[in-house]
């Protein structure tokens, strides 16, 4: 698992993810969850954020990103297509939830989850 690397500087957390990912691991009171953010195929855009919390140990490929004391890993596909993304959480009267910022995305989807790219 690589926690130092280009990857490190090539995704990031806003304090606010890293203070919102820091509250869910209290909340579950499991400090071995990790929260995982992942890319796959579908949506109404091409491919779609995944975010979730799980006990499982990182792959020796996994990219490990820190900020805040805060930790989110990222598989080694998935940050190829997330190259200089930022991830956030935002909380308004309408919506609360994690959003990706990806300078690569050239189209997506309303709800912000569903996102393409030129390959």
């Amino acid at each position: 698992m690589e926690t130092s690397s280009q990857y490190a500087s090539s995704f990031s957390l806003t304090p606010s993810a890293a203070e919102r990912i820091n509250l869910l691991k209290t909340k579950e009171n499991n400090s071995n969850l990790r929260f995982r953010v992942s890319v796959k195929g579908g949506g109404c855009s091409g491919f779609q954020y995944e975010f979730f919390l799980d006990d499982k140990q990182p792959d020796s490929s996994d990219i490990i990103i820190s900020a805040s004391g805060a930790e989110a890993v990222i598989d080694d596909v998935s940050i190829g297509l997330l190259s200089g993304s930022v991830l956030d959480y935002t909380e308004d009267l309408a919506h609360a939830g994690f959003s990706i910022k990806n300078p690569q995305a050239t189209a997506s989807c309303g709800c912000g989850n569903s996102f393409s790219i030129n390959l």
